[in-house]
């Protein structure tokens, strides 16, 4: 089961797609949300969740007060589960104090090089499939650098097997922690 752990969509249960994803277990996703708050990351950001699965990551930051949450699945099935709980979560907050959530069905990479550069990003989080390749991570990489806003993070979730990804010119590690079989790398925009 997975569910929204706090914010105004606190405890509810999130669809998961049948298969073809990996959702990021509560303790992974409660060490998350509690560095992103330690940074003043959490309530007001907007939020870019690559790689969304059922988005749950994405769907977490708007629970807890992300100001619009853009998510990114190109598995059509997963991305309707995304959308039906996107609408979910939208549904626990009084009228008209939901955030902005919306759902992209396409390639991560294909949404980079076509996003407008001047939409910018506070939190973008990247949770792709463990055989995702090097190359094809650091492309995308590459490509989120010019749509971060200042003072902005990116979160790269993997296996803890996986080599740290390559960070592009832009954006510096600033954090490395692993929780069993995930790795979680975060950097920060120069």
């Amino acid at each position: 089961m997975t569910r929204i752990i706090a914010g105004v969509a606190g405890s509810l249960r999130l669809e998961v797609p049948k298969s073809g994803t990996r959702p990021t277990t509560d303790r992974v996703r409660e060490a998350i949300f509690s560095t992103l708050g330690s940074w003043g990351l959490d309530s007001g950001s907007r939020v870019l969740d690559l790689y969304a699965g059922s988005g749950a990551l994405g769907l977490e930051a708007a629970s807890r007060g992300a100001s619009e949450v853009a998510l990114v699945e190109k598995h059509p099935q997963s991305a309707q589960v995304a959308a039906r709980n996107a609408k979910t979560i939208s549904a626990s907050f009084p009228q008209g104090q939901a955030p902005r959530v919306t759902v992209a069905r396409q390639s991560v990479q294909g949404f980079l090089d076509g996003a407008d550069p001047v939409v910018k990003w506070d939190v973008v989080m990247l949770d792709p499939p463990y055989d995702l390749g090097e190359t094809e991570l650091s492309a995308n990489l590459s490509a989120i650098v010019p749509l971060l806003a200042e003072d902005s993070v990116v979160l790269v979730e993997r296996s803890s097997r996986s080599p740290e990804p390559t960070w592009p010119s832009g954006l510096v590690r600033i954090k490395e922690k692993r929780y069993g079989e995930t790795a979680l790398w975060w950097a920060e925009s120069l």
